[in-house]
């Protein structure tokens, strides 16, 4: 797909265009002159509902943002991948004549070796290419910088090579692939389809090969509500295994019952079993399962609710999912750092400031990071000063949906 700056920007086109600039400037500074590069873009995500439903192919209701990340880019000859970018300004290479996962020295080229190996599998061509790029997806924010990176890549190689031919289906899996695989973070595909889809997206994985999607029509400014992320300030650093026990619980459930997933597994069954299965795996996992059975149903209900226009039903139903996150889920603080309860903290600082409107939730994969939190206008000033002057200026995002995935922009 490919989109100008007025139509993938709208009224912050020109901003964007200096920013365009800005880019082609550090590209033509790192590769010499920017001839026969064009610019790419791929935006970050937030999920709606279904929070770690994923992975156990249940339902997701999620969305593209407006904030993305860009990346000039331009064929190459020699078969190596050439990526810097303003953030990380050490150059990262791979040679694309060797594409066996290893040890890498960055996560990036891990990614970006991963993507190259999958597309290759699945009979898309590749080749050498040099990229540099600004993000606006900030790290650790909760919005999925690693899946709008991932989208980037796929984005440059479908255009560059293969006449932007990889759909965003393909893209998405492409991208999980390499973070699965190459990377080593067990994710599931909620994060990759949301940016690679674009719009407000109802996501059904029972079957993973053969997602079901389907586009939501969703237009907060008609419900004088507006969808906020606050970034908590937390440290992702060291949870990658609090991220993968979810997953893991939840299948050891699965397995109770002689399944792999718990999309498999019969609600009615698990609850007349509950007193077995917490002996077989434990408290938590059982708790987990539960969340698992009510958010996938939940995110269903959710979309539902904003095909039927019914935005109140639609605020019962992300309250449910957040209090089903905090009590059975339990993602909303590390258990080795009992301490740091940023998101848990936001949570009660956003539903004192909210005084029973609107709602909140955790956002994303949890443990540290950031909350979800839909606000009427009429306190949205006041909203954002509250949780600002305790998590700092600027750590309140005002979010828009963007209408596409990952693109070619023409200026």
């Amino acid at each position: 797909m490919t989109t100008n700056l007025k139509d993938l920007y709208g009224g912050q086109w020109q901003e964007q265009a200096e920013r365009y600039q800005k880019i082609r400037a550090g590209f033509e500074e790192t590769f010499g002159s920017s001839e026969g590069a064009s610019f790419y873009s791929a935006p970050g995500r937030t999920e709606i509902g279904g929070n770690h439903t994923d992975h156990n192919h249940g339902r997701v209701l999620a969305a593209s943002i407006d904030l993305d990340i860009v990346g000039m880019a331009r064929r190459t000859e020699d078969g190596i991948a050439r990526l810097r970018s303003v953030e990380y300004p050490r150059m990262d290479e791979v040679d694309l004549s060797d594409l066996e996962p290893r040890e890498e020295t960055s996560g990036s080229q891990a990614i970006i070796r991963g993507i190259c190996a999958r597309c290759k599998e699945l009979g898309y061509n590749i080749g050498g290419f040099e990229c540099y790029t600004q993000t606006r997806v900030l790290k650790g924010s909760g919005l999925s910088s690693s899946a709008a990176f991932e989208i980037l890549v796929v984005t440059v190689v479908s255009h560059l090579y293969n006449d932007g031919n990889i759909d965003p289906i393909a893209a998405a899996k492409i991208a999980q692939y390499a973070e699965n695989v190459y990377f080593g973070k067990p994710s599931g595909l909620l994060d990759q389809m949301a940016s690679s889809m674009g719009s407000v997206t109802a996501m059904d994985f029972a079957d993973p090969e053969k997602p079901q999607v389907e586009n939501v029509s969703f237009d907060l400014n008609a419900y004088k509500h507006a969808m906020c992320v606050v970034d908590t300030g937390g440290n992702h650093a060291d949870l990658t295994a609090d991220y993968a026990s979810i997953p893991q619980e939840m299948k050891a459930v699965a397995k109770f019952f002689g399944k792999e997933f718990l999309r498999e597994v019969d609600e009615a069954e698990f609850y007349d079993k509950l007193g077995e299965v917490r002996k077989a795996v434990g408290d938590r996992p059982a708790l987990r399962a539960m969340h698992f059975f009510d958010d996938d149903r939940l995110a269903h209900e959710e979309a539902q609710a904003l095909r039927d226009k019914d935005f109140e039903k639609f605020l019962e139903r992300v309250k449910a999912s957040g209090k089903s996150s905090i009590q059975r889920l339990q993602n909303v603080f590390a258990p080795a750092s009992p301490i740091e309860q940023g998101i848990t903290l936001a949570l009660s600082v956003s539903e004192r400031l909210l005084n029973g409107r609107g709602a909140c939730r955790v956002h994303g994969g949890g443990f540290a990071g950031t909350i979800q939190a839909y606000v009427p206008f009429d306190i949205l000033d006041s909203y954002r000063e509250g949780m600002e002057k305790v998590f700092g200026k600027g750590s309140c995002y005002v979010l828009s949906v963007r209408g596409c995935g990952g693109v070619e922009v023409k200026e």
